[in-house]
């Protein structure tokens, strides 16, 4: 039983017309953006195969992003950057991130679902629903448009940062991601307030410095 839209019939019913969910991609990961989506689909409209990004194959969610584009009555995206996560705190810029996503929507919603975050910066009639990506059809779309808009960005951030292989793990915390960030240390799109991230930086400002590892001196 994958998500319906029993909460957008239920503010439909409270005189809401403009229902928008909104989800998240890349709260978890160690470099690149947050990245949100905001979405208005039409009433009863037919999306076999939506669920919630994280259940769904890469070529679904593809296959599935556009199925949402072509159907929706109005889509908005909005990001904040690593920047901002270490400025900020993850949650706060996933908030920032969602407020521009709902800004960006033509028409504007006058109501809005969002899976378990509140947003206090938009002025709307809201409802954060636990695990909303599973229960509500609108969020499940978003966390589509969002995951997949994510990943097209890292892949863009692949043909800048080479190094790191960012299309292989989309900037999660991978072993393979680790070596990478042991390597050559953080770049740009590194979130320098994640502990691993952190601690690449610690681990190079000492070996410029010519302090020994301590893990190497004890031997």
């Amino acid at each position: 039983m994958g998500p319906a839209d029993e909460f957008e019939q239920e503010a439909r019913r409270r005189g809401f017309r403009r229902i928008a969910g909104v989800d998240e991609a890349g709260r978890g990961p160690l470099a690149g953006p947050v990245v949100a989506a905001a979405v208005i689909l039409p009433v009863h409209v037919g999306l076999a195969g939506i669920d919630d990004s994280k259940q769904l194959s890469e070529d679904e969610r593809e296959r599935l992003y556009h199925v949402i584009l072509e159907r929706a009555v109005g889509v908005g995206i909005g990001s904040a950057d690593a920047g901002e996560i270490d400025r900020l705190n993850i949650l706060e810029a996933t908030r920032l991130a969602m407020a521009r996503a709902i800004g960006n929507v033509t028409p504007s919603p006058d109501y809005v679902l969002t899976d378990a975050v509140s947003i206090p910066a938009v002025r709307v009639p809201m409802r954060p629903l636990i695990k909303g990506d599973a229960l509500s059809l609108s969020i499940a779309a978003a966390s589509i448009i969002a995951k997949v808009t994510r990943d097209r960005m890292m892949a863009v951030f692949h043909e800048m940062f080479p190094q790191y292989n960012f299309l292989s793990h989309k900037g999660y915390g991978t072993p393979e991601h680790l070596r990478m960030l042991a390597r050559f240390g953080p770049c740009a799109l590194h979130r320098r307030t994640f502990a691993p991230v952190r601690a690449a930086v610690d681990a190079t400002r000492a070996e410029k410095c010519g302090i020994p590892d301590p893990a190497v001196s004890r031997n």
